[in-house]
């Protein structure tokens, strides 16, 4: 069977599957089952199949995955985040959309505590909506700051679906962990100017009001109580590595220790807090391993029927130059998360674009890199971004429309439009921290 002919059947089969709403990992692991009684002999390609998936979960480069995991679980789970938002506010005092940067303040740091972009939407919209609809903040700059912030937590580690496109696509966890740091932090600062600038042109969508003076000292010492704080686990993820400490697997379970001690000398750290930590961790590394299974067989497959090769060959044939080519594999990305979930695109697509990414001479780190921030703007891409209807669920009812959502949204997705390019032509911003630890 020529390979346009399979890909044809084995992506509409997976689109049927996902119209009748079969979980992801398991509309993979069926579509692989049948993919490997049909091509691959029968029984013996469903013993193969059973070592693929075997082999496919039983690496040592994977172990920081629940790691990773179980810090953000525990972070979360044991109320540090309140104390860190609080803190934040205090510092800004007066300026031009005092709460907006609040709002990606306090986004930038959920990032680290909760790793999940819908959990950061749910939290800070639940918090500082209500506040801003109270001050006369627009829906631009009260709803477009803590989605767009939100976002952050696919961009600065510990981020789940980072650690799940580094999977899926073969990079070193630890790596690219590492390399995701400074694309994080520059989007964090896109969107502090955004917002200073545009409330200081139009003052009327993020009017000032009086706060509260809080005396120099008393923002030291929270700073240094709930903030600086967070900086020793900073280390235990990056500077270990960096400094040669320790390996990437290493310092996941330092970071997941010095975690659970911080929590405990905060006093958040209880049974029940422990316990909805485990239960979590264990829910999403086996979601997580699930997803890989499903995913590397099914890269095994087209491999095997030669639709990756054709697919490569096919680009590799294009009269385009490869920064061209680069731009349009994103622009179909960007055009897919209009409609689908993350997950779903990357699981689909990697298996396909890192052979091709690999052909055309791209460096897999800041290919994974570029990717995953097409990934976070799924996330908050109309009509069905995942955090854009977390939004709609924890604003107060009738207070704003999926519509208004939708508008004040889009400066933010053009901010990340921005960053992409920015990587593209600078890759260095990429690959400069693993460069130290390669």
């Amino acid at each position: 069977m020529d390979w346009w002919l399979v890909i044809f059947f084995i992506f509409g089969a997976l689109f049927l599957l996902f119209v009748i709403g079969l979980p992801i990992a398991f509309s993979f692991l069926t579509v692989n089952l049948v993919g490997a009684m049909l091509l691959w002999n029968g029984t013996a390609g469903i013993n193969q199949l059973v070592l693929n998936i075997f082999d496919s979960v039983s690496k040592f480069s994977l172990l920081p995955i629940p790691m990773f995991i179980l810090m953000g679980e525990i972070m979360f789970r044991t109320g540090l985040g309140v104390k860190v938002f609080e803190t934040i506010g205090k510092w800004f005092g007066r300026l031009p959309g005092r709460l907006s940067i609040v709002a990606v303040g306090s986004g930038s740091f959920f990032s680290v505590l909760s790793g999940s972009s819908v959990a950061s939407t749910a939290l800070l919209g639940s918090l500082l909506v209500p506040d801003m609809q109270k001050k006369g903040y627009s829906h631009t700059m009260s709803v477009g700051p803590i989605l767009g912030s939100a976002g952050l937590a696919t961009m600065i580690p510990p981020t789940a679906l980072g650690i799940l496109l580094a999977s899926l696509a073969s990079i070193p966890v630890g790596h690219f962990l590492i390399a995701i740091v400074l694309p994080g932090i520059l989007l964090a600062t896109l969107f502090l100017l955004y917002i200073v600038i545009r409330s200081f042109l139009q003052p009327s969508l993020a009017p000032t009001y009086d706060v509260e003076k809080i005396p120099l000292s008393e923002k030291i010492m929270d700073t240094v109580k709930y903030i600086l704080p967070l900086g020793i686990i900073v280390f235990l993820l990056l500077g270990v590595i960096i400094l040669g400490f320790g390996t990437p697997t290493q310092s996941a379970a330092l970071g997941a220790i010095g975690t659970v001690i911080l929590s405990y000398f905060y006093g958040g750290l209880t049974w029940k807090s422990i316990r909805d930590s485990l239960t979590g961790t264990f829910k999403s590394s086996v979601m997580i391993f699930m997803i890989i299974v499903g995913s590397t067989t099914f890269g095994q497959i087209l491999s095997y029927t030669g639709v990756t090769q054709g697919l490569v060959q096919l680009v590799s044939n294009l009269n385009y130059p490869p920064l061209v080519i680069l731009i349009l594999l994103q622009i179909s990305l960007l055009i897919l998360g209009c409609f689908m979930e993350p997950l779903s695109i990357m699981m689909m697509t990697l298996p396909v674009l890192m052979p091709i990414a690999g052909g055309m001479g791209f460096d897999p780190l800041w290919f994974g890199v570029i990717m995953l921030l097409n990934m976070q703007m799924a996330t908050i891409t109309p009509p069905f971004g995942m955090d854009l209807f977390a939004m709609k669920a924890v604003v107060p009812d009738d207070s704003i429309t999926m519509v208004q959502i939708y508008k004040s949204v889009i400066p933010f997705i053009l901010l990340n439009g921005i960053l992409m390019l920015i990587l593209i032509l600078f890759p260095s911003l990429s690959l400069w921290l693993p460069s130290f630890i390669r």
